[in-house]
């Protein structure tokens, strides 16, 4: 009998999308507009059936509305990262849009944000380079330290005497980029090229480096790992 073959890990083409909105219709619409370009699509009307399918389900990708009746969108994106042990990617659908929606979608924890209404191909690009974004990446040569925590990039996890402290795909990617060229500046273009996103997402680096300095730095307004510098970036500076 020959060997079963391994399965092969999802990609930008074939990843696994859990659709959470309550609009039936665009929730259909986006299912059959998801699969025509190769994706695999689980739909869920709310919150709480989107909890009952990630009960048994392990998406690669979760797209999900804000405001829905009962839990909101940014409620579940802020527990899917507080208990769950793997990190699943999130992009944010609203119609709210203003600059400060969107920096509290990403303070939740969410990795991309685009407001309704919107293109249908944009948010196929925007899952493509969000799943490429949040790839296991090459790491750099063993464990980072980072005084008393330890970025282990090849696995994405952050860890210290206490335990695990939990990073979000986009934290995870973000250090292991910057650990990949430690004690070097990376401007906000060369870190999103490095992490799939276009320049648009710029401000979502300054939001994402704010939320990693709050769980790397013992005072984040003092940094001593990762410093900014001005007009040129940000540098990760690893040590004991």
């Amino acid at each position: 009998m020959p060997a079963r073959p391994e399965p092969q890990p999802a990609t930008a083409e074939n990843a696994h999308i859990l659709v959470v909105d309550d609009d039936a219709r665009l929730r259909g619409l986006l299912a059959r507009y998801l699969a025509e370009h190769g994706f695999r699509v689980t739909t869920a009307e709310n919150a709480a059936e989107a909890r009952e399918k990630l009960g048994f389900l392990k998406p690669d990708l979760v797209v999900l509305d804000v405001m829905m009746p009962g839990e909101s969108g940014l409620s579940l994106v802020e527990s899917l990262h507080r208990n769950r042990p793997r990190r699943i990617p999130v992009l944010l659908l609203t119609a709210r849009g203003a600059p400060d929606d969107r920096v509290a979608g990403f303070e939740a924890g969410a990795d991309d944000y685009l407001p309704k209404p919107f293109d249908p191909r944009e948010l196929v690009l925007r899952m493509r380079a969000l799943l490429r974004r949040t790839a296991p990446l090459a790491p750099p040569t063993g464990p980072v330290p980072l005084g008393a925590a330890v970025f282990d990039p090849e696995r994405g996890t952050l860890t210290t005497q206490g335990g695990t402290i939990r990073l979000t795909g986009g934290e995870a990617a973000l250090l292991a980029a910057l650990a990949r060229q430690p004690n070097e500046v990376l401007s906000r273009e060369e870190i999103a090229a490095a992490l799939g996103m276009d320049e648009a997402s710029e401000r979502a680096i300054d939001v994402q480096v704010t939320r990693l300095r709050r769980k790397i730095e013992s005072d984040p307004r003092e940094p001593r790992f990762l410093h900014t510098v001005r007009g040129r970036g940000y540098v990760l500076k690893p040590g004991n």
